[in-house]
């Protein structure tokens, strides 16, 4: 299967070309202000000698981690599925982050740790070994001084978001390339309207008053 990736929750925006769970192509853009989807696309496409028309899936990196980005991509995802039928995937962008610690070689306990905004982060937990990777604590919003308290009592902390005063704690982004190979060893296809960010918060929404009415003089 001929799989499109795109992996755009984090502030390195990557997609890659991933057929029958090898990488073909691949492209990658950070710290932008406008993300260049189509032609991260198309250099992505060209490197693996393919054309739009022989994707057979998207899969998209769902989050938790830039809303606008995961939105972005969702949407590119729907629109493309429309014109083309093609098959479409969501994959856990914190399963992802599990996966390349695995490759990296970065075993034992981990906590996976990505900003979410309001001085909170989205923290899971998991056990990463040289056979495999599985949760301990699924994600969940913690505050700054918990993460702190993790770093101190010198637990591996990763994810995209390190700061000065994380020293101990190493920066790792979600890439496209591991979004494809998990979405290569899947059939769960969806519809594009089943696509959702992964996003803990309840969404609120404050409706705007009724016009005022300025009477005549």
């Amino acid at each position: 299967m001929k799989i499109l990736a795109l992996e755009f929750s984090s502030a390195q925006r990557s997609v890659a070309v991933v057929v029958d769970g090898q990488v073909r192509g691949r492209a990658q853009e950070t710290g932008t202000r406008e993300s260049r989807a189509l032609s991260l696309i198309e250099t992505a496409l060209a490197a693996a000698g393919l054309e739009r028309e022989n994707v057979d899936c998207l899969a998209i990196g769902l989050g938790p981690g830039s809303y606008t980005g995961i939105r972005s991509a969702i949407a590119l995802a729907q629109g493309w599925q429309l014109a083309r039928g093609t098959k479409l995937l969501g994959i856990s962008s914190v399963e992802s982050l599990a996966r390349q610690a695995r490759i990296e070689k970065i075993h034992g306990q981990i906590n996976i740790l990505i900003d979410a905004q309001r001085n909170e982060f989205y923290l899971a937990r998991y056990e990463v070994s040289a056979s495999g990777c599985r949760e301990v604590t699924p994600l969940r919003l913690a505050g700054r001084e918990e993460v702190l308290a993790l770093v101190r009592a010198g637990e591996t902390v990763l994810g995209p978001v390190v700061t000065s005063e994380w020293s101990a704690a190493r920066r790792l982004f979600p890439d496209a390339a591991m979004v494809g190979q998990l979405a290569s060893r899947r059939s769960d296809f969806v519809s594009g309207e089943r696509l959702e960010p992964i996003y803990l918060r309840e969404t609120r929404f404050v409706k705007a008053p009724p016009p005022r009415i300025i009477p005549e003089v």
